[in-house]
């Protein structure tokens, strides 16, 4: 049984007389200890998806179910349990953070409400243990600082401390690196990473970065979204190895290698248009087909592709994937 499963999940909002569909018909199962990480470009659903996902929105239709319990039904000790057990840490740690808090204020509220710390004395105890957790040495004389006291990497820690305090199995992390200087963003994923391996906790991790999703998700799996819907979905290293769907191949290609020589002689992908259609006005077929290098005519263009299993564990939701996989000759036509 999963630990958290997303069944048919559909967003949508109102827009004047407009109904947009920010999610469309998303599956999702994470399991106990997993890592996951969703990418893709901005606006594709990834954080609302991530926020149905921790109970912050509620979805349209479709079914959330947290250890095989529909969390729409859960009510009184099953609920609070379920709140504990799901935390977010949120994109910009200047804003998540009350300023005129104490960090020790921050991370004591929850312990003493939800019974984690019998007093005061013990809730600094604790706190001091998890700033240490999360590697804000020496705690001592990080507790009583206020957040504008501290710098952004030091707030994201305090952001993820905060969401340790209830004991959470499952942590939603949106863009929770992408605010940080760049020298301190693999101690940030380093640090979750250990915190996955020791204390057990899943995560869904939200970003745009590709690169950043196969360092921190390579033991896991990375799920592409576009347009509201989940397009690839795949374990790490067959999806970064051999991505199916032209828009990962896309993505892939943009990224860049270590050594700048592979950079400059790697085969990028010519998309046909840069423009991300607007959720107001989708294109019939495939949302990804005005862009696409490889696409059908007749067939792209007329019908939604459905996600399906294209090998173990890895599904996609393209019409040419079985073109792609049977050599990438038709991908080719659209590189430099």
């Amino acid at each position: 049984m999963a630990l958290l499963e997303l069944k048919h999940i559909t967003k949508q909002f109102r827009q004047g007389k407009k109904v947009v569909t920010a999610v469309d018909d998303v599956n999702l199962a994470i399991q106990d200890k997993e890592i996951i990480c969703l990418v893709g470009e901005s606006g594709c659903g990834k954080t609302t998806t991530g926020k149905m996902a921790a109970g912050l929105l509620d979805q349209t239709s479709g079914q959330i179910l947290f250890e095989g319990k529909d969390i729409s039904k859960l009510s009184g000790p099953e609920f609070m349990a379920y709140r504990r057990s799901v935390q977010m840490v949120h994109q910009d740690p200047f804003s998540s953070l009350n300023p005129v808090r104490t960090i020790y204020q921050t991370i004591s509220a929850p312990l003493l409400y939800h019974k984690f710390a019998k007093d005061e004395r013990d809730a600094r105890r604790r706190s001091i243990e998890i700033l240490e957790m999360v590697d804000l040495t020496p705690a001592e004389e990080i507790l009583d600082k206020f957040p504008h006291q501290l710098s952004g990497g030091q707030r994201q820690r305090v952001s993820v401390a905060r969401a340790l305090t209830v004991n959470p199995k499952f942590i939603v992390a949106d863009e929770a690196v992408s605010m940080v200087d760049v020298s301190i963003r693999a101690s940030l994923l380093n640090m979750l990473r250990r915190l996955n391996q020791e204390l057990g906790v899943s995560f869904l991790f939200i970003t745009h970065d590709l690169a950043l999703a196969k360092y921190f998700a390579w033991e896991g799996r990375v799920g592409v979204m576009y347009t509201g819907r989940m397009v690839e979905l795949s374990r790490s290293p067959s999806l970064i190895e051999k991505p199916l769907h032209p828009y990962t191949a896309a993505l892939m290609s943009a990224i860049p290698e270590a050594d700048p020589r592979l950079t400059r002689s790697k085969e990028r992908i010519v998309l046909r248009s840069d423009d991300i259609p607007s959720l107001t006005k989708l294109p019939p077929g495939c949302h990804f087909h005005p862009r696409c290098p490889v696409w059908l005519e007749g067939k792209c263009d007329k019908v939604q592709p459905i996600l399906t299993e294209m090998g173990p564990g890895h599904q996609v939701a393209c019409h040419v994937a079985f073109d792609i996989t049977g050599g990438g000759s038709k991908i080719s036509a659209g590189t430099r």
